[in-house]
């Protein structure tokens, strides 16, 4: 399954960064993070829970930038 959510990042880097984060989220096969449309495609990983996979995902973007924010 492969969504697209709504992402605020401030800069490119940023966005390179939080993309390689998402990535080694468990549940995420993979990850884009676009920083010109400001939206995240992921793709899940066959059984994963989206929501618990998300907040995971959020989690470990916050580590790269504490304000980001993911709308899912």
């Amino acid at each position: 399954m492969k969504k697209t959510y709504v992402v605020e990042v401030d800069c490119a880097n940023c966005a390179n960064l939080m993309e390689v984060a998402a990535n080694k989220v468990d549940g995420v096969t993979n990850a884009v993070v676009n920083f010109m449309t400001q939206k995240m495609t992921v793709e899940f990983a066959e059984g994963a829970d989206e929501k618990k996979t998300m907040k995971a995902v959020l989690k470990a973007c916050r580590k790269v930038e504490p304000d980001c924010e993911i709308e899912f």
